[in-house]
């Protein structure tokens, strides 16, 4: 009897024993075939480049900030500053010195160490002598820098000609203050730019042109690995097209959103997120050279365009009226401005005045996508325009671009294509400088002035509000400036659009950053 239940206890371990294997096979084996988490983002266009030196679009910038790191960068949801590849920073007295204490342990994902001398690098390849015309964000980001100089492994140090009241938010920015691996740079040469090598929470794995890019989680990512296996940009060019998309599960989520399309994604139970614009759309005259070298007949043309109406029915309300080049929320800006107001006869007044009494014929260059600041695209925008301008005897001839093309259309210094473009701007770090630059005289150059504006009074104000010591200051020169521009009309603005994409439900931790971009490391699909 004893060695029957002896036998029987025998057997019963041994079935519990199988059954625990069982049970941590199954385990093993489901976490070997979990599914990878991938991500695919729809966006219009492909990027210009993935190279921070060489690109200015938000299509690149969307890839880079998930590749690359910068020294700092700016907390979720706002423009306030916190350390990144950098774990503190010093200013001397003056304000003409920063030492910046480099995170330690970080490694490229190329596998080469993260230190003092990839940050030198990094800078000193934008700084003269070696900076060159093809770099659009070197001189807006890393103005009076003199050089970057390395301390010691950990710790660099930035020499400037003056204080510089933006440095810190810029070295936040998307474009120009990644810092790149030295040894990828050397390696790919000019094809670096399709070839991105950062420390950032996502590798580099493919790009194919016109299709998508595609990259991996950095398991190793010194903030942590993304929740996400993979990330995907796809190419959709139709913003109708990317709503469909969406619906259907095809991508998780997307940008440039047709206003058109958003309660038929709301009625769909997709989330669209509608947050304040950091950004401007605007009609830009190409001051330096006949007819809109006149501030008489680019005022002709603002009192024109019924801007309101393009707010209300073409963009739907979600766009505000702007009086500025600054959106209302930011410092500097000025509520006391008025924009021209929509005035027809005081149009055919001023055209007159100026010589065109019998009317006035241009080339309005326009692209053919849609952009953040203008969700409804480019020709929808400039056929709204020509009719404004038709009623006061201007006949505007459209001239439409993709959008790599017209890049390279409105560069160079004299535009034998066209009179005036469709353009607009995404704040890159908050800073009322970031906007108004772009009407400064050396940023010509650099096509980042695209009206290729110059008055030596607006370049003084810019000066002196970026080497002031206090805010108040900084506001009273700004206000100045724009007291300035509002005369002399090298822009109309036509709206500060919302800031608008649309994600399924199953997603977490996405959101819009006020600069334009999406950080995806902590986004998750469930």
């Amino acid at each position: 009897m004893l060695r029957k239940r002896s036998i029987l206890l025998l057997m019963l371990v041994s079935l519990l024993a199988l059954a625990l294997v069982g049970c941590g096979g199954d385990k093993e084996k489901a976490a070997q075939t979990a599914k990878p988490k991938v991500f695919v983002f729809g966006q219009g266009a492909d990027p210009r480049g993935l190279d921070p030196a060489f690109v200015d679009d938000g299509e690149s910038a969307n890839p880079i900030v998930n590749i690359y790191d910068g020294l700092v960068r700016y907390k979720t949801g706002s423009t306030e500053i916190e350390p990144a590849l950098a774990t503190e920073w010093s200013p001397s007295a003056d304000g003409k010195e920063w030492t910046f204490k480099l995170r330690q342990g970080v490694k490229f994902h190329d596998g080469t160490p993260f230190n003092a001398d990839a940050v030198v690098f990094s800078v000193s390849r934008q700084l003269p002598p070696q900076r060159t015309d093809a770099m659009p964000y070197a001189s807006f980001t890393f103005g009076p820098v003199e050089k970057v100089e390395k301390v010691d492994d950990y710790t660099v140090k930035f020499v400037l000609s003056e204080p510089y009241a933006p440095f810190l938010a810029n070295l936040a920015m998307a474009l120009a203050a990644p810092i790149v691996s030295p040894a990828a740079v050397e390696k790919y040469g000019d094809k670096f730019i399709e070839n991105p090598v950062g420390t950032g929470p996502f590798k580099f794995v493919q790009w194919k042109k016109g299709e998508q890019i595609v990259l991996e989680a950095n398991k190793e990512y010194w903030d942590g690995a993304p929740k996400l296996d993979k990330l995907v940009y796809k190419f959709i060019k139709e913003n109708s097209v990317r709503a469909s998309e969406l619906r259907t599960g095809s991508i998780q989520a997307m940008n440039g959103l047709d206003p058109n399309d958003v309660k038929m994604l709301e009625d769909a139970g997709l989330s669209v997120i509608k947050n304040p614009g950091m950004n401007i759309n605007y009609l830009g005259f190409f001051c330096n050279k006949k007819p809109f070298n006149d501030p008489k007949l680019r005022l002709a043309v603002s009192h024109a365009i019924n801007r309101e109406n393009l707010i209300n029915f073409l963009y739907q309300g979600l766009a505000e009226l702007p009086n500025s080049v600054l959106p209302s929320f930011m410092p500097g800006h000025d509520k006391s401005l008025q924009a021209p107001e929509y005035n027809p006869e005081k149009a055919k007044q001023l055209l007159a005045e100026a010589g065109y009494a019998n009317g006035l014929k241009v080339t309005l260059l326009t692209y053919s996508n849609v952009r953040p600041y203008n969700p409804v695209g480019g020709d929808k925008l400039a056929a709204a325009i020509q009719a404004d301008l038709r009623k006061v005897g201007i006949e505007a001839e459209i001239k439409t671009y993709p959008w790599k093309e017209y890049k390279e259309i409105y560069t160079p210094e004299i535009v034998e294509a066209g009179d005036f473009m469709l353009y607009g701007w995404i704040g890159d770090n908050g800073d009322p400088d970031n906007f108004l630059s772009l009407l400064e005289t050396k940023e010509i150059k650099s096509t980042l002035n695209a009206a290729k504006y110059s008055n030596k009074k607006v370049d003084e104000l810019l000066v002196k509000a970026r080497t002031a010591q206090k805010q108040e200051e900084r506001n009273a020169a700004y206000s100045e400036l724009q007291k300035i521009v509002q005369d002399e009309a090298p822009w109309v603005f036509l709206g500060h659009s919302k800031d608008m994409a649309a994600v399924s439900k199953n997603v977490e931790g996405f959101d819009l950053h006020p600069v334009g971009v999406i950080y995806f490391h902590n986004v998750d699909i469930k």
